[in-house]
């Protein structure tokens, strides 16, 4: 079975953890912009993380045969930089309407101050203006408050349902969010968050329909291969294998490929990896021998 890892933040992880999760059958992610561990001092660093999102991180998958898309936003943490944030939005649009760009995120509340706010209104007016697929990270603290705040002013600044995901959803958040016609999206974390037992109870209890399951596998303790590991437990726990490839891969795919930057069919293939490739001279092997697949015939 093939799984899409809709939420996975790539810059902090090894290339061995590309290598593992494509042995698990991950067989595409999407990287959101988020906060690095410590704040930013200048535009600058926006510019060479954002230029990694589109081109680094997305050749160094494909040498492991995984499709890597993302999303570019300011995050919610770093809006409160409101000086820095407002220089970020400036060069948004150099990277936003990329190759491979396929959602504004992850956008949204941290502390749910008024300069995170401005900025998110900000990003979903963007997305509004290029019909764009948002991706929201809720706040940790006060999540039920912050979600309900997230929809509203989604909503009103005119994002379509549909085209919304909101992430990091728990059991008090989710009927909010399945209610108001968005995605519902759900980070699984080996020790916080959500954890695989408790997501196979709430497909057990929602059903799979807008139910998203992903990892947020980032620099801190996470696991990249969560996603198959929970339709594993999903598979041992008798949840329908319909409702595991909903889960895992479909409804990820529907919700992004509303982009137009995912195609298809390219994804029901399987990966052609040539291992002998570079980008800017650097590659991902250390004198091993590459991987080179033939070619799939016509």
């Amino acid at each position: 079975m093939k799984y899409f890892d809709p939420h996975i933040h790539m810059v902090s992880r090894t290339t061995d953890d590309y290598q593992a999760m494509a042995d698990a059958g991950i067989r595409a992610v999407i990287e959101p912009a988020f906060w690095l561990g410590q704040p930013r001092t200048n535009v600058g660093s926006f510019i060479d993380y954002f230029a990694s999102l589109v081109g680094w991180e997305r050749f160094r998958a494909s040498q492991f045969g995984i499709a890597h898309y993302c999303a570019i936003g300011i995050n919610s943490k770093e809006a409160n930089n409101e000086g820095l944030a407002r220089e970020a939005l400036e060069i948004l649009p150099d990277f936003a309407l990329k190759e491979g760009v396929v959602a504004i995120g992850e956008i949204g509340y941290d502390e749910m101050t008024a300069a995170e706010e401005r900025i998110y209104q900000a990003q979903l007016q963007f997305a509004v203006d290029h019909d764009m697929v948002v991706m929201v990270h809720t706040p940790h603290r006060d999540k039920k408050k912050g979600t309900l705040r997230s929809i509203d002013v989604a909503r009103e600044v005119g994002v379509p349902m549909h085209k919304l995901v909101i992430d990091h959803n728990n059991e008090e958040t989710v009927e909010d969010v399945l209610s108001a016609g968005a995605w519902a999206a759900f980070t699984i974390y080996p020790h916080s968050k959500m954890g695989s037992e408790r997501m196979v109870e709430i497909v057990r209890r929602y059903g799979p329909e807008r139910i998203i399951v992903d990892s947020s596998a980032d620099w801190g303790v996470s696991d990249p291969l969560s996603v198959p590991k929970t339709a594993h437990l999903m598979r041992e726990k008798g949840i329908d294998p319909k409702a595991i490839e909903l889960t895992t891969w479909t409804n990820a795919l529907d919700a992004y490929a509303q982009s137009g930057q995912i195609d298809r069919d390219e994804l029901a293939r399987d990966a052609v990896i040539d291992q002998r490739q570079s980008y800017n001279d650097s590659s991902v092997l250390r004198g091993q021998t590459p991987r080179v697949d033939e070619p799939v015939p016509n």
